[in-house]
């Protein structure tokens, strides 16, 4: 599970990287301009995975959750990165806005770096505890003063 958190981290943060480049708002930001024709086309197209490959733990976590009748952190994740990317691809189809792609994606990868160093760090007390139960004694004698049970 830490490896697939990690695997869908990189690959998320790799086309991040493209679709803030592409970013008219970063682009504002940071005084420059890169575009081209049909450069929207591909923003959707990056975000779209990045969407549906780096989201895909938190929409899956956000249907267990609302299965079991108790809403959490998934359904937060998946409610925002949801009303981005539709939102955000409503514009590129035509509805008048700005679109929200390059939030989109550095929502999903900051999600992933945190639900993985999360893992990481659950999984080294685990451990940890793992290893004090193993120090105890398989049996232990009452000492209360002269008898021993």
């Amino acid at each position: 599970m830490i490896a697939d958190y990690r695997r869908r981290f990189w690959v998320s943060v790799a086309l991040t990287v493209p679709v803030l480049l592409l970013s008219h708002t970063i682009q504002e930001l940071l005084g420059f301009s890169l575009g081209f024709p049909g450069d929207h086309w591909l923003v959707f197209a990056l975000s779209s995975i990045i969407f549906f490959f780096g989201g895909w733990p938190f929409l899956v976590g956000a249907l267990r959750e609302l299965k079991n009748r108790a809403p959490g952190m998934m359904m937060l994740i998946a409610v925002a990165i949801t009303a981005a990317y539709a939102y955000s691809s409503a514009v590129v189809f035509g509805l008048q806005g700005m679109d929200f792609f390059w939030e989109l994606a550095t929502l999903i990868d900051i999600m992933l770096v945190g639900h993985w160093i999360e893992m990481r760090s659950v999984l080294g007390a685990s451990n940890a505890l793992e290893k004090l139960v193993a120090l105890m004694p398989a049996e232990a004698h009452l000492v209360q003063g002269d008898k021993i049970t």
